[in-house]
């Protein structure tokens, strides 16, 4: 079994799946909301871990800004694109578990993120 890397850290509640997109013509592109939060994570994150090899888990206490009904699922896709562009992993396909769990809210929101390696086979 090989050595287990891990990694927690808090990030600003994301843009939902719904915001991160938009369409312009036939082309799907990221949107403005969508690369800064994606710039935000790189210069917050970059750097100050190293890239989790293998299979990882992902736990996140997600702490929305209000008390609107919100898709958990929702936030996932910002959420792991842009731990890939800060570094953190290679792929998001890496992501063998993921616990997700919506908490009660906080003023402006928070996502409290728990990366780890898992042992070889798990997942």
């Amino acid at each position: 079994m090989g050595a287990v890397s891990a990694c927690s850290f808090d990030l600003p509640w994301p843009p939902s799946v719904n915001r991160y997109y938009r369409h312009v013509g036939p082309r799907v592109l990221l949107s403005r909301e969508g690369r800064k939060y994606r710039m935000m994570t790189v210069s917050r994150l970059g750097g100050l871990y190293p890239k989790l090899e293998g299979s990882i888990g992902l736990t996140a206490e997600c702490y929305p800004p209000d008390r609107r009904r919100r898709d958990l699922d929702n936030l996932l896709k910002c959420l792991q694109d842009s731990l890939v562009h800060a570094g953190l992993m290679g792929d998001d396909s890496q992501i063998r578990l993921l616990h997700l769990e919506m908490k009660d809210p906080i003023p402006e929101g928070l996502v409290h993120v728990h990366l780890e390696t898992l042992p070889a086979g798990g997942g």
